[in-house]
This record gives C-alpha cells, structure tokens and sequence, in this order.
C-alpha cells in the first residue's frame, strides 16, 4: 500500500545552540582554547566562534505527510540550507510518495551537484533525507532501527567526548576523547603541554580506560606524527581527524607512520560514499566517523558503511544523538557510538540536542536501550523555530 503523499515541507532556523554542536557559549568546553585550522592565527587561537564557526545555526526540516503525519530532523546548516530546502529540494518532494526515497535521494544529489556535492547542501539533503526516515517510521508505526533490518545488539555502549575523561570514566563510558589544545603553531611548548595534559589524564583514569585526542583538522603531517609517537608512551587509542580532510595523502602517509596498535581515524567533515570511498581505497584510516546531519543522511550513511564494513573498517558516526543511534544499534561493524558531553564543563550527561529534541534519550553508566517508538522516537520543541525562506 503506498503512503499518503508529501503535502509540504518546511524549513526552520534555530539561533542559540539547540542542535548545533557549533554554538555554545564563551564559557562553553567546546569553544575553549582549541587547536583548529585558523589556530596558526593567534587573534582567533582562543575562541571558535571567533572565527565564526557559529554563524549558520541549525536546521531543522519538517516533512507533512497528507494525512497530517509529521517526520523531521535537525541538523546543522541554518539559513541558507534552509534556503535551498525551500526554495530547491521541495520539488523533488511535495506530492510524491516518501517511499521513494532512494529516487528522491538521488534526484537531490544529482540536481545540486553543479554548486553541491558536499558541505551546506550535502547538510541540507541530510537533513531532508533523516526527516524522510522520521516520517515513514511514523506512517509505518515503526522505529527506523525496525526499518534497518533490527538491532544486533540490546543495547549501545558509549565513549564520551569532552573535557574531563576522567568523570566520564566514574559515569560508566568506555573511554574519553579529549580535544587537543595546541597546535604547530604554538611550538614545541604547546606539545609538551598537549602530551602533559594526555600524561595527568592518563594517571587520573588509569591504564584500562581508552583515551583519545580529537585533533579537529588543526595539524600537519609532520607534527601528527610527532604527536602520536609522543602520545603512544601514554597509550593513546586513536588519533582523530589530525589533517584536512581533503588531504587523503597526508592520512595514508600517517596511518603508515603511525605507532602500532595506534588507531588513526577520521571522516567527521567527509561526504557521500564518493568521499569514503576515496579514504577506504587509500587506506587512510582505522575507523571512519561519518555524522549522518553532514554526510547525506541516513541512506547515504548505508551505503557507506557497507563500503568500510567490505574492508574491515569500524563505522563510528559522529555524535548526531538518535539520528547516530538508531544505525549505530543494527550495524556489527559500528560496536560502539559517540556521546558528545554538551554540558558546558563537560561534568554530567545532557541531553545532546537540547532543548530541541522532546524525549531525547541519554547513556545511563554509559549505555542506551532504544525505545520501540515510531520515527526515530522524539518529537520537536517548536519554541525559537524561525522559517526565513517560507514559500
């Protein structure tokens, strides 16, 4: 039986966090000093919104079914992915069958790739492609992890990103990602006190606690190199997302260069199976970290998920919340996910997506069974929804 036709859809903006991991506060962890790619520029070293990187806002995209059955999504994007999902995407929807959502998948792609193919409009048909899954599920009555194929798994172990690996131990989570403080800018001091901080960290939680640096595309290949090697005394798990992520050379050279049995890891601000595929047959990295609000949704992320899973690479998505988690539960080759700690000094569990997301699940002790409810199993708080682009 096919479902009630696609009556509308619509596109919000959000100010002021609630969805975009980007757009935290001065006092915030996650907008502390942190080693990013503007970090050789000391004016804009301490701060990320200094350098603007919480201008957009989030997106959030509603999809109507005729029967008045609503499917959304959040993702990050604002105004002007809400621009091109007014204004373009639209037509590949209103009045057609959401059923048909690889056909529809496709028509997105391939209609925007003179001015797409990755970034604001891959968020953009990410975040119509998750509302689509959100909608079916409610029409269907089913959670979309139903609609995956079903869980392989009772339930999600979880690693924590934040500050304070140390309180993510004592809370149950398997392991502590930690951001990197300085770059090569900052000189050899600056990497004496990132391996330091790894150093008391490590002291702090003991050696049978998993502790990670999240690079956030700041570093060289050489000072990556040095870092992991230093880093390595530490027993350091993995090294995330250390270079551009354009640069595939660079990766496969440090994956070689790499201490043994350290893990080097990326994929958080890579797009579509044709960007995975680049980073799987250069074999750049242990584990790929796609975020399904980034890399083309939920059917674009099965795809290339199957494409790491052909090659023995873990698929371990980058937060994202229920959008993450629904996936993360029937995929072998994503055994555990990501938590991202959105509490300003990263001390207790929020809910990621806050206050956005109404019945937002969290770990408890580091772990997460996922209800049976419809969609992705939450609803929206409508307060703050601004539509700019409303046709």
């Amino acid at each position: 039986m096919p479902y009630p036709l696609i009556k509308a859809v619509r596109a919000h903006v959000v100010r002021g966090g609630g969805g975009d991991y980007h757009d935290q506060g001065a006092d915030h962890w996650i907008d502390d000093h942190i080693a990013t790619p503007m970090s050789r520029y000391p004016e804009y070293r301490q701060s990320r919104q200094s350098f603007g990187i919480n201008v957009l806002g989030t997106l959030v995209v509603e999809i109507e079914a005729a029967d008045g059955t609503v499917g959304f999504s959040v993702t990050t994007g604002g105004d002007p992915a809400a621009y091109i999902v007014e204004h373009h995407l639209s037509r590949f929807l209103e009045g057609r069958d959401p059923g048909e959502i690889e056909k529809i998948w496709d028509q997105m792609y391939f209609s925007t790739q003179f001015y797409g193919r990755r970034g604001l409009v891959v968020n953009a048909i990410s975040g119509v492609d998750l509302a689509l899954w959100d909608l079916i599920g409610k029409l269907r009555g089913e959670p979309v992890f139903a609609m995956l194929g079903g869980q392989v798994r009772d339930e999600i172990e979880f690693y924590a990103t934040g500050p304070r690996p140390d309180l993510a131990k004592a809370m149950g989570f398997i392991g502590g990602k930690m951001p990197l403080r300085h770059g090569p800018a900052e000189g050899e001091a600056g990497l004496r006190a990132n391996i330091a901080a790894l150093a008391d960290m490590r002291q702090r939680c003991g050696d049978d606690f998993w502790l990670m640096l999240d690079c956030w595309m700041a570093l060289d290949l050489n000072y990556a190199v040095r870092l992991a090697h230093a880093a390595h005394e530490h027993g350091l798990k993995w090294l995330e997302e250390a270079l551009s992520p354009d640069d595939y050379w660079g990766y496969r050279d440090l994956k070689l260069s790499a201490p043994p049995g350290m893990l080097i890891t990326t994929g958080e601000h890579e797009a579509t199976r044709w960007g995975f595929r680049m980073l799987l047959e250069m074999e750049c990295c242990d584990i790929i970290q796609p975020d399904v609000g980034w890399c083309g949704g939920l059917t674009e992320l099965i795809k290339i998920s199957a494409l790491a899973d052909a090659r023995g690479v873990m698929t371990i998505p980058h937060g994202s919340s229920v959008y993450s988690y629904h996936f993360v539960s029937t995929r072998h080759n994503s055994p555990f996910a990501e938590f991202l700690m959105m509490a300003p000094k990263g001390d207790v569990v929020t809910p990621m997506f806050s206050p956005l997301l109404i019945g937002e699940p969290v770990p408890v002790n580091g772990r997460l069974k996922l209800g049976d409810a419809p969609g992705f199993g939450v609803e929206l708080n409508r307060d703050g929804l601004h539509r700019p682009h409303a046709r």
